[in-house]
């Protein structure tokens, strides 16, 4: 009788483990996933301090802290970014923003062009930017833009 229950507990023990997985915490560079996708390397600076990716391309990526990085225009990283791969792109995307003019936007997609992937396309809405890749093919340095320094030498002071 015993006996009869093992492959029913088996298959229950499976299941859980599959059902609600939670993400895969990678161990390579973030970049090296973006490249894995078909985009370019540059798109999140080098202050990541973790991420993680599920099986259906969700994903979650915590930097060090909120920081700026100059591309063709100023853009701002909160410090999570989330979002969901595809091959070539990136939808659903939060926690990325770029100033056009005086105006702050939310970049909520990203897709390059295939097969020649000369160009990156960001989504800010109902409208999209068409920029050159080349901006994106090294990975950029987080910077305060008060100081312009590295997010990770920025000193915190705190007042009582």
């Amino acid at each position: 009788m015993v006996m009869s229950w093992v492959p029913f507990l088996a298959m229950v023990v499976v299941m859980c483990n599959c059902v609600g997985a939670d993400p895969v915490v990678a161990d390579a560079p973030v970049s090296e996933v973006l490249a894995k996708y078909g985009l370019p390397i540059g798109l999140l600076p080098d202050s990541v301090k973790s991420y993680s990716v599920a099986d259906d391309g969700s994903f979650k990526v915590e930097l060090d802290s909120p920081c700026y990085v100059q591309f063709n225009y100023l853009v701002y990283y909160e410090k999570t970014v989330t979002g969901k791969l595809s091959y070539g792109k990136i939808t659903d995307l939060d926690g990325i923003q770029a100033k056009k003019f005086f105006i702050w936007v939310n970049v909520i997609g990203i897709e390059v062009d295939l097969p020649s992937a000369n160009y990156i396309y960001f989504n800010v809405g109902l409208l999209s930017k068409k920029i050159e890749i080349s901006w994106f093919e090294s990975v950029p340095t987080c910077k305060n833009s008060l100081e312009n320094k590295p997010c990770s030498e920025i000193e915190v002071v705190l007042t009582e």
